[in-house]
């Protein structure tokens, strides 16, 4: 068998040229929900100027949440670009909560896993509800790495805080990520690159429930590295799944989070609930 391309494995932008079209449609609809949608927008959760999210409440105080991390690649996008995401959720009765965060070349990828543990803390403090973490991409990164965090070992917040996640696109095994040009901006090592992935992490507490969704036509790569997280994780006792949605790229597989009659958006919305009451 050949050895992979890891660069076309990876570079989604170039597997996907009608991308920049998608991109435009979200942050289209995004600016028009953030206008007409009643929302606490560019809070802070820290000094850094990417350091803030937005907030839209859903219809009680004590309304199941949804955290939505978007990706990039950890060099690239922000929270203003997603609102979208919130309206569908929102409707059906949920909080969101979407958080910018500081980008490589200036911090590192752990340094980021350290800017979005600093977000759910302050979170916490505004909301005390316990929320379901969703990421696309390096967001889905993200989301394992809130999942699989020690919470026990920082004070303020439960040890449970994080009791499920659901990620879409995610990169969990970064070492492949070391040889392509998408390195240029993370400067990660061998070393530095098998430390940030959750995939070789102590797992998450058997008690918690993980999700990983990969488009249908996305690379060979993004299909193995979901579905060996969730096998990695499910070995483990995590209550954990790989989930194909046919039909969707790396892209589109974010609209599926927007449309409320989609298995995805039935899913999350259900998780939400369940862990916010249990």
């Amino acid at each position: 068998m050949s050895e992979l391309d890891y660069e076309a494995q990876y570079n989604n932008r170039a597997r996907v040229p009608e991308h920049v079209d998608i991109n435009a449609r979200w942050s289209a609809a995004s600016a028009a929900y953030r206008t007409q949608k009643t929302g606490q927008l560019d809070l802070a959760y820290g000094p850094g100027a990417r350091q803030r999210y937005d907030f839209f409440p859903g219809h009680a105080d004590s309304a199941p949440l949804v955290v939505y991390i978007h990706g990039g690649y950890w060099q690239r996008g922000d929270h203003k670009e997603y609102a979208f995401l919130a309206r569908e959720l929102n409707a059906a009765g949920l909080s969101v909560a979407l958080p910018s965060y500081s980008l490589c070349p200036t911090v590192s990828v752990m340094d980021i896993v350290g800017e979005l543990r600093q977000f759910l803390i302050e979170l916490w403090q505004r909301t005390r509800v316990h929320p379901l973490v969703v990421g696309h991409s390096a967001g889905g990164h993200l989301t394992a790495a809130m999942l699989a965090t020690d919470w026990g070992g920082i004070p303020g917040v439960p040890t449970d805080l994080v009791r499920a996640g659901y990620a879409l696109s995610g990169v969990f095994d970064l070492p492949p990520l070391v040889e392509t040009s998408l390195n240029a901006a993370l400067g990660l090592t061998a070393e530095t690159a098998h430390a940030a992935s959750p995939m070789f992490w102590p797992p998450p507490s058997k008690a918690r429930v993980f999700a990983a969704a990969v488009g249908g036509l996305e690379s060979e790569e993004f299909l193995r590295q979901s579905r060996a997280i969730a096998r990695t994780w499910r070995q483990a006792g995590v209550t954990a799944e790989d989930v194909v949605v046919a039909n969707t790229n790396h892209f589109t597989i974010v609209d599926e989070l927007a449309r409320g009659t989609s298995p995805m958006f039935k899913s999350v919305v259900a998780l939400a609930r369940t862990i916010t009451v249990r």
